[in-house]
């Protein structure tokens, strides 16, 4: 079975220690102790039971990708872009999850690499997926398709261990670097399946306001303190901190940055709202009413291909221009 599944009681028994934990602080005084607010946690929990069932079935979608081309074709030639961008974005998407999984790519390297099932094999899966994770998390805020799936987690204006249980639904819409590639390196399909689990197992209790720096380890390794950095919409804490369980890949690539100043956590323009099919779908829906709206093709890619910050700008500039006539 699935780490993250039998994990369940640890993450219900984490978050009722936590916000135990958080009372009393405030019980002593203590105005920095935010605790539970009940619909943000009710919203993060619904995200979380529908990242575990939906994606399973959505991934489904790629046998459809006769329809789905016939209908891409369509909203081009209907002047319907919206539907054109999101039907050959999912026949992109889908036909790459499919050709790079684990065991596709374990199979095409005709095991001419195998590490085996010991210990050493499952160091190389569990820092291999990290590696990935590094990229892929860092393309999820830099790339706004990619952004509007993951945006989902930075909803919450809250950070506390339910947060990391707000998943997004919409995984089958991304283009990932695929984990399956660790296969290549010889590692086996099983044990890439386990070092995904480990990678959000670990992730789990880096969101937490109770434990402060741990010293040493925040040279090495991702902690609390540095992923609630990266839930920051502070401009400074803005797209750093990317790592999952090593805080190492920011550190050699740019990206990484110290919790200083208070966090405010949350997205630059809040979502106001505990729906949680708002919640998964908001960026889709603006995303595709921008392409629907661009007056080209190259626009049209650049908002879902460049940053969200870009096409913040985009929409900025377009008002102004249609104020202006």
């Amino acid at each position: 079975m699935d780490l993250t599944v039998l994990a369940i009681p640890v993450y219900f028994g984490g978050m009722g220690a936590e916000a135990v934990a958080l009372r009393a602080r405030r019980s002593r005084g203590d105005t920095t102790a935010v605790g539970y607010e009940r619909r943000d946690t009710l919203t993060s929990l619904a995200m979380g039971v529908g990242s575990l069932l939906l994606p399973q079935h959505l991934a489904k979608i790629g046998r459809y990708r006769r329809p789905l081309m016939a209908a891409a074709a369509a909203g081009a030639v209907a002047g319907a872009p919206a539907v054109t961008a999101a039907a050959g974005g999912l026949v992109l998407s889908t036909a790459w999850a499919e050709a790079t999984t684990g065991n596709r790519l374990f199979r095409r390297s005709g095991h001419r690499r195998d590490l085996g099932d010991g210990a050493v094999a499952l160091a190389v899966a569990v820092a291999g997926w990290d590696f990935v994770y590094y990229w892929n998390h860092r393309f999820m805020h830099e790339w706004r398709h990619m952004w509007a799936i993951h945006v989902v987690h930075h909803s919450s204006e809250h950070y506390n261990l339910s947060t990391a249980l707000r998943q997004a639904w919409t995984d089958v819409a991304g283009t990932f670097v695929p984990y399956g590639a660790l296969a290549l390196l010889g590692v086996r399909p099983n044990l890439i399946l386990k070092a995904r689990g480990i990678n959000l197992l670990y992730q789990f209790w880096i969101h937490t306001e109770l434990i402060d720096r741990l010293g040493p380890l925040e040279a090495v390794f991702n902690t609390p303190s540095h992923h609630r950095a990266h839930h920051g919409s502070n401009r400074q804490y803005l797209d750093r901190n990317y790592g999952s369980i090593l805080i190492v890949w920011d550190r050699i690539f740019g990206t990484f940055e110290v919790e200083v100043e208070p966090v405010v956590y949350g997205l630059t323009e809040n979502i106001e709202t505990f729906n949680p099919i708002r919640v998964a779908l908001h960026e889709h829906v603006d995303m595709l009413r921008d392409v629907s709206e661009a007056p080209s093709w190259a626009e049209r890619i650049q908002l879902m291909v460049r940053s969200p910050g870009w096409a913040k700008r985009w929409r900025k500039e377009r008002a102004q221009r249609t104020a202006t006539g």
